[in-house]
Protein backbone atom coordinates (compact mmCIF):
# COMPACT_ATOMS: atom_id res chain seq x y z
CA UNK A 1 0.00 0.00 0.00
CA UNK A 2 1.48 3.64 -0.88
CA UNK A 3 2.65 5.72 2.26
CA UNK A 4 0.41 8.51 2.34
CA UNK A 5 3.26 10.71 3.05
CA UNK A 6 4.73 9.22 -0.11
CA UNK A 7 1.05 10.39 -2.12
CA UNK A 8 1.02 13.84 -0.99
CA UNK A 9 4.74 14.85 -1.56
CA UNK A 10 3.91 14.45 -5.07
CA UNK A 11 0.93 17.08 -5.50
CA UNK A 12 2.54 20.12 -6.05
CA UNK A 13 1.54 23.65 -8.02
CA UNK A 14 1.49 22.49 -11.15
CA UNK A 15 -0.92 19.07 -10.20
CA UNK A 16 -3.13 21.35 -8.53
CA UNK A 17 -3.49 23.98 -11.59
CA UNK A 18 -4.01 20.67 -14.17
CA UNK A 19 -7.06 20.08 -11.31
CA UNK A 20 -8.37 23.43 -11.45
CA UNK A 21 -8.49 23.32 -15.45
CA UNK A 22 -9.87 20.24 -15.89
CA UNK A 23 -12.38 20.85 -13.49
CA UNK A 24 -13.11 24.51 -15.38
CA UNK A 25 -13.44 22.03 -18.66
CA UNK A 26 -15.75 19.46 -17.40
CA UNK A 27 -18.34 21.52 -15.16
CA UNK A 28 -18.08 25.32 -16.75
CA UNK A 29 -17.60 28.46 -15.27
CA UNK A 30 -20.97 29.09 -14.10
CA UNK A 31 -21.05 25.59 -12.11
CA UNK A 32 -18.27 25.72 -10.24
CA UNK A 33 -19.76 27.98 -7.74
CA UNK A 34 -22.82 26.17 -7.67
CA UNK A 35 -20.61 23.04 -6.88
CA UNK A 36 -18.73 24.29 -3.90
CA UNK A 37 -21.84 26.03 -2.37
CA UNK A 38 -22.92 22.63 -2.29
CA UNK A 39 -20.07 20.89 -0.75
CA UNK A 40 -19.85 23.41 1.89
CA UNK A 41 -23.16 23.47 2.87
CA UNK A 42 -22.98 19.61 2.93
CA UNK A 43 -19.62 20.24 5.05
CA UNK A 44 -21.38 22.32 7.67
CA UNK A 45 -24.65 19.77 7.63
CA UNK A 46 -22.27 17.11 8.98
CA UNK A 47 -20.06 19.18 11.70
CA UNK A 48 -23.55 20.03 13.01
CA UNK A 49 -24.69 16.43 12.80
CA UNK A 50 -21.47 15.48 14.54
CA UNK A 51 -22.08 18.05 17.22
CA UNK A 52 -25.12 17.51 18.00
CA UNK A 53 -24.36 13.46 18.72
CA UNK A 54 -21.46 14.76 20.54
CA UNK A 55 -23.74 16.67 22.86
CA UNK A 56 -26.61 13.81 23.11
CA UNK A 57 -23.61 11.68 24.06
CA UNK A 58 -22.45 14.09 26.89
CA UNK A 59 -26.06 14.83 27.76
CA UNK A 60 -27.20 10.68 28.42
CA UNK A 61 -25.86 9.43 31.84
CA UNK A 62 -23.71 6.33 31.13
CA UNK A 63 -25.82 3.47 32.04
CA UNK A 64 -24.96 -0.65 31.81
CA UNK A 65 -28.61 -1.35 31.69
CA UNK A 66 -29.56 -3.74 29.05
Amino acid sequence: MMDLSIFLGMVGVPQVILIAVILLLLFGGRKIPELMRGLGSGIKEFKDASKNDEDDKQSKPASNKE
